[in-house]
């Protein structure tokens, strides 16, 4: 399913700082095609919808309006569309060519699934054109096969794995057990979390893989119940990490008390979704919670107002890596990628989604993490009011270092 969202100025402007000067003929020539053209590739029907999809497109609408009141960047206009790549390689790697080849599209986010994401940066690299991958977590995207022309927005399976364990390590908890999703993502967050985990001192006891979207889960949830090991750790998300803690509660493994249960990617609609009576306790790194501080607040009470929902990190990412990718083209002067590219590498990214962010040689943006904990029912005051904050975790500790990278683009 394809469709092209008009951007509508539905949106209250935020306090972005003085408003932009109105442009020279030249700079409005410097934009190619006329226009400047912004892709969503998500997933709009699939496990991740819901904490992708139409709320993807929200945000990056919510971004465009925030930039401009009248939609213009260098004098010409910014569109939006939107796809749906049903998580299927082909599929996302099709809608991305004929984006970038006829369709006038100029950067591309969101990419909500790892496979998807490595295609569309290849692709985006081999046309000179930009991906700004806000989805997608394998540590692969900005290290073995990262590109000169995409950035990794949000989050990593290495900055989620790290900091996790190693807060459920400081608690005595070093015997684990993987539930997988079989795909990119889902194998290289139980990778990245092993080898931090055997590094630190931990030990994994065993692992078993799932297809994703599966509706039972009983099988692999007994398997890691008698395997004894103190911590199950989910490395899947979306519905499938939804289902197996609902599906473990069932069991009583949670409420049990024998184990913990955690999900190394989980996001706010999915707690949602569980109930507190069944996440309570849980211990999870984020990129982003709505309820950090006042500009997150704001921004999240305005996408709220007509979502629903408040933002899942991925969605906050879209509307940060739109806002900075148009900040960018400003600056630059044109949209051509490599210069915008260089801008993007140049700036600070401070907003109201990421704090203290910066984008390094290998295409990473590293920024602050929090490390949160799943409120119990007593101590939520509302319906969001869902995790509390345990720690704001630096850039530099929840990120792998830059030497360690195998990133090409990275010079040692």
């Amino acid at each position: 399913m394809r469709r092209t969202i008009a951007v509508a100025a539905s949106f209250a402007v935020a306090s972005l700082g003085p408003l932009i000067a109105l442009p020279s003929p030249a700079q409005a020539a410097a934009v190619s095609d006329g226009v400047v053209k912004v892709g969503v590739l998500t997933d709009l029907s699939g496990v991740s919808s819901d904490n992708a999809g139409k709320g993807s497109v929200l945000a990056a609408t919510m971004a465009i309006d925030d930039f401009s009141r009248d939609r213009k960047v260098l004098g010409a206009p910014i569109e939006l569309v939107s796809a749906d790549s049903q998580g299927k390689t082909d599929t996302g790697a099709t809608i991305a060519r004929e984006w970038y080849d006829r369709g006038k599209v100029d950067m591309i986010t969101d990419l909500t699934f790892s496979n998807v994401a490595l295609a569309v940066d290849r692709i985006a690299d081999e046309k000179k054109k930009i991906a700004l991958v806000t989805g997608a977590g394998s540590s692969a995207i900005s290290n073995e096969q990262c590109t000169a022309h995409s950035v990794q927005w949000m989050y990593d399976t290495y900055a989620l794995a790290n900091s996790t364990s190693q807060a459920l390590l400081r608690r005595g908890l070093k015997s684990w057990y993987f539930i997988t999703a079989d795909y990119a993502f889902g194998q290289a967050l139980e990778k990245d979390a092993s080898e931090i985990l055997t590094r630190q001192g931990g030990k994994v006891v065993g692992s078993v893989k799932h297809p994703v979207n599966s509706p039972d889960l009983s099988s692999y949830l007994l398997r890691a119940q008698t395997s004894g090991a103190q911590v199950i750790a989910l490395a899947n998300s979306g519905t499938d990490t939804l289902n197996t803690v609902k599906q473990a509660s069932q069991f009583n493994i949670i409420q049990g008390g024998k184990q913990v249960f955690t999900p190394l990617l989980s996001l706010i609609t999915e707690i949602h979704g569980m109930g507190l009576k069944n996440a309570q306790g849980m211990i999870l790194t984020n990129g982003f919670y709505w309820d950090q501080d006042d500009r997150s607040r704001a921004f999240a009470q305005r996408f709220y107002a007509q979502h629903k929902k408040m933002p899942t990190m991925m969605q906050a990412a879209v509307y940060s890596a739109v806002l900075n990718y148009l900040k960018a083209v400003q600056a630059a002067g044109t949209d051509e990628a490599d210069a915008v590219m260089a801008r993007l590498k140049s700036m600070k990214i401070d907003d109201p989604v990421i704090r203290n962010g910066q984008i390094r040689a290998d295409g990473k943006l590293v920024h602050d993490m929090l490390l949160v904990q799943v409120k119990t029912p007593a101590e939520s005051k509302s319906e969001w009011d869902l995790y509390k904050i345990l720690e704001t975790i630096p850039a530099d500790k929840a990120f792998a270092p830059l030497a360690d990278s195998k990133c090409a683009l990275v010079k040692k």
